[in-house]
């Protein structure tokens, strides 16, 4: 991939970090692009149903309470069956971006596969939102195209590797938001028929993992990338956990909450400055 330029961190308003709570917004497509049996399995496809039924009202609701703005990465095919659901994101003023459009990862498809789901994405979510800014991959992966695929369709900024706390940019001119698997609530929380053995953690050991980190993190001047999925975050114990995150950025006061684009677009100013 090359050597990237790390971006200045300086804040706005005089903030001294900056948190951006995002949520990939799947539905039924995970379980389809993992097994495409599952298609015609409702019990295993009920779990991403409750993301699209009930988790994203809620979710909606207490970020509105709240007054904090969110980044929601949406698979095309998953805004085609709720076109509902992610007219709600955009009229509530959270930032859509592109998160594919089967769920399937780029390393599973060629250059022209994987250019192919770049543009359906894209063509799904303009009908939404004008500006689709951001991308973030199926799994978190690239393949060897996937940078120069996005620099060339004029994304903004990506969100997807593990190798940084700052924003930084790579050589095709996206700017990075760096992700970690301490900051996913499917790390912690998602339940897997094979292997029965996986702890589902209480939401109190999640809490504290994610303020410590997120503190440490502002206390270097980084940015935290908290990523969600509504069916796993948007159960109702989890929802009070992702509620207390938030107020603790609030009554911290020098952490700026704000959409990916937002937080892309500033370091990239900063680091013209």
């Amino acid at each position: 991939m090359g050597m990237s330029a790390q971006l200045a961190t300086r804040w706005p308003d005089g903030a001294r970090a900056a948190l951006a709570l995002t949520f990939d917004f799947d539905a039924e497509e995970v379980w389809i692009a993992d097994d495409p049996a599952n298609a015609r399995r409702p019990g295993v496809l009920s779990q991403g149903v409750y993301g699209a039924k009930v988790a994203v009202p809620l979710i909606l609701d207490l970020l509105a309470r709240h007054e904090v703005a969110a980044t929601f990465f949406v698979p095309g095919r998953v805004a085609e069956h709720y076109p509902t659901r992610v007219k709600e994101i955009v009229a509530a003023g959270h930032e859509l971006a592109h998160h594919g459009y089967t769920h399937t990862a780029p390393t599973k498809l060629s250059r022209e596969e994987e250019e192919e789901e770049l543009r359906r994405g894209r063509k799904v979510l303009e009908g939404f939102c004008v500006e689709i800014a951001g991308y973030r991959s199926p799994a978190w992966e690239f393949s060897a195209s996937t940078l120069d695929l996005l620099a060339a369709h004029g994304f903004r900024y990506s969100s997807n590797l593990m190798d940084d706390i700052r924003p930084y940019t790579h050589p095709v001119g996206l700017v990075e938001l760096p992700v970690q698997w301490l900051l996913d609530d499917a790390a912690h929380f998602w339940f897997s028929l094979a292997d029965w053995n996986r702890k589902i953690s209480l939401p109190r050991e999640v809490r504290e993992m994610w303020l410590e980190e997120l503190g440490a993190i502002a206390d270097l001047g980084g940015v935290g990338v908290l990523t969600m999925h509504p069916q796993i975050i948007g159960r109702p114990s989890r929802l009070k956990l992702l509620e207390d995150v938030i107020r603790w950025a609030k009554e911290r006061g020098d952490i700026w909450i704000a959409r990916c684009a937002e937080i892309a677009d500033h370091a990239r100013t900063e680091e013209c400055a």
